[in-house]
């Protein structure tokens, strides 16, 4: 039997276990690749109205004070066509409507006053499930509009 005993220096075992723990927090924030806090930033729980608005201010939008429209929307169970489109820019958002598949959840629609494309018919849209936004997304409704993500463009 042999026994192997080292001499370990305190200070280069300190200097060694700090250099890991950077490695490991690099790898993390490398692979994740940003997703995480992406979907933290936009998730957000939302109770009332006033709480709506903020969250959507806090992106730089200007919206009216109340919804225009406050309507009860099915998250389908399979996302074909128009769907697979909006899951697409929600996960590139950081949100993932399959989770919430075949559930009810309410879509709260604001006016948009401050979208520096378009100067009329731009409104929010923001998906809440028990109160925690699940998807959002700003679009002009007239016939050449477009839709995009939460977060305000840059000019």
């Amino acid at each position: 039997m042999f026994i192997i005993t080292a001499k370990l220096d305190k200070r280069k075992l300190l200097i060694a276990a700090l250099i890991a723990l950077v490695v490991v927090v690099a790898a993390v924030l490398i692979f994740s690749g940003g997703d995480s806090a992406e979907a933290a930033s936009l998730s957000a729980v939302v109770k009332s109205n006033e709480q709506r608005v903020n969250y959507l201010k806090s992106f730089g939008w200007e919206v009216g004070d109340e919804p225009m429209e406050e309507q009860s929307v099915t998250i389908p169970r399979e996302f074909k066509g128009a769907y697979s489109d909006y899951q697409e820019l929600q996960r590139s958002q950081g949100f993932d409507l399959a989770k919430y598949s075949g559930l009810e959840a309410t879509r709260y629609t604001y006016e948009v006053k401050n979208h520096p494309r378009a100067t009329s018919n731009v409104v929010a849209d923001i998906i809440v499930y028990r109160n925690e936004v699940i998807a959002g997304d700003i679009q002009c409704v007239s016939a050449d509009g477009f839709m995009e993500g939460l977060k305000f463009p840059k000019t």
